[in-house]
Order: C-alpha cells, then sequence, then structure tokens
C-alpha cells in the first residue's frame, strides 16, 4: 500500500448532523483512546498540576477538582493549535448542536457557549432550568492566549487560558498543546492538554456536599473532553497527511 492509499484510508471525524447525532457521538460513544490523566496519589497529581500552573499561571488549588485530559497527536504543533483557533468553523468536533459555539466579534477571546444555540429562554417567564443558569452555558473570557513560543520554550508550547462563568460548574479552563517529549514515554509529535478547574455555580464547596452531583457532572465532562480530544486527533491527522501527500 502506497502513501496515498494509507492517506485514502484514513478518514475525518464524521459530521454531526443534529442533537441525535450529538448525542451519540459526544455522550454515548466509547472514545478509542483514554484521555483522563488518572493519579495514583493526590502527591502525584500535585506534582503534575504544579507543572502546568508553572507555565500557564494559574492556582488549581482554587478549585474543586482539577481533571487534566491528553492526547498524542501525530501532526505539528501550529497545525493543531491553528485547528483550535478555527473551532467555531470546525464544529465537527465539538457538540454544536447541544451547546453551540458563539464567537463574540469573531474572537477567540470571548466566546459563548449556548445550549441548542438559545440566546434567552425558551418561554418568557423562564429565567432559569430547575433553578440552574444555564444560558448561556458558559462564557469563556480569555485570561491569555499564547499563540507563539518563546524561544526558550523547549518544547514549543502554545496555549488558551480561559476564566469560565455561567451556568456550566468550570471556573478555569486551559487549553495547552506542546511538542511532545521523549524522555516522558510520548511517542506521537505532539500533545494536546485539556485542564479544567471545577467550580459549581461559583460555590467552590458545593461538590462536598453534593458529591454524587459531582460525580455526574465530572463523569460526563470527561466523556465529552475524551471524544473531542479523539476527534481533534484525527481530523488533525487526517489534514497533515493529506498535505503530505500533496
Amino acid at each position: 500500500m502506497n502513501d496515498t492509499d494509507q492517506i485514502r484510508d484514513k478518514n475525518p471525524p464524521a459530521i454531526s448532523t443534529g442533537i441525535l447525532a450529538d448525542i451519540r457521538y459526544f455522550f454515548l460513544h466509547k472514545p478509542e483512546h483514554p484521555t483522563l490523566i488518572k493519579f495514583d496519589t493526590e502527591e502525584e497529581r500535585y506534582d503534575y498540576t504544579q507543572r502546568i500552573i508553572q507555565r500557564i499561571g494559574i492556582d488549581s488549588t482554587q478549585y474543586s477538582v482539577l481533571n487534566i485530559n491528553k492526547i498524542g497527536i501525530d501532526a505539528p504543533v501550529n497545525q493543531i493549535f491553528d485547528e483550535l483557533m478555527n473551532f467555531r468553523e470546525n464544529p465537527i468536533c465539538w457538540p454544536n448542536h447541544i451547546a453551540q459555539v458563539d464567537r463574540v466579534d469573531n474572537d477567540m477571546k470571548h466566546i459563548r457557549i449556548l445550549p441548542f444555540g438559545w440566546k434567552r429562554y425558551p418561554f418568557k417567564f423562564m429565567k432559569s432550568f430547575f433553578g440552574l443558569p444555564l444560558i448561556p452555558l458558559f462564557l469563556l473570557d480569555a485570561i491569555r492566549i499564547k499563540s507563539v513560543p518563546d524561544s526558550y520554550d523547549f518544547d514549543n508550547a502554545r496555549y488558551f487560558l480561559y476564566e469560565c462563568s455561567g451556568g456550566y460548574p468550570i471556573g478555569i479552563l486551559a487549553i495547552y498543546v506542546r511538542s511532545s517529549i521523549p524522555e516522558l514515554g510520548e511517542t506521537h509529535k505532539s500533545q494536546l492538554v485539556f485542564g479544567v478547574g471545577f467550580n459549581f455555580f461559583g460555590k467552590r464547596e458545593w461538590q462536598e456536599k453534593r458529591k454524587l452531583v459531582g460525580r455526574v457532572w465530572e463523569w460526563v465532562h470527561n466523556r465529552v473532553t475524551a471524544n473531542v480530544l479523539n476527534r481533534l486527533k484525527q481530523l488533525t491527522e487526517w489534514r497533515h497527511e493529506t498535505l503530505q501527500g500533496n
């Protein structure tokens, strides 16, 4: 099989055509590559998160849970970052029918995530869903977007760092892409990392009081995130190999 045949065998992810397809692809589908980083001890978690803190300057200890999902991608860092910069134009990697991406003024600095695309509640008397303010689902306000690595960045890192508010219980979101580090056993060209600090509706102690609900939120977040990362991997590797084959 020649290189052109191999590229033809690798396809981009299937396009989601509606809410039911979003549920199938992002909530029910078990992703091919596990992405959640699991820690054996709190000391191991602390050490790992400190490395992220040093690079992007957040204090993960302020939030109830810091979940980190990571996936290796065989494509250059700059190509993966460009894919992320075009996220709204590329809803193939996001459940856009359930949680629509709305870039304010077409800018990645301010993003609204709207449930089902709703900008207001469907009935005038509604101000929440069961007491939860879910419109917008959440707001992303950029603290820092680093699109060009510093000369001393040995891992060629680029990242987005957002402060989050709204109905969905995230306080901080970091999207981080860097070159792989062979000494860490990483074999792909690049690594894409999603890190979140959970903040349940502005109540940082809420998870301690609602552990079951917290676990459900965490499971949903991790399943969707894993599928988003797997789809970004599939799409970016397909684009990269297609370019290499031309």
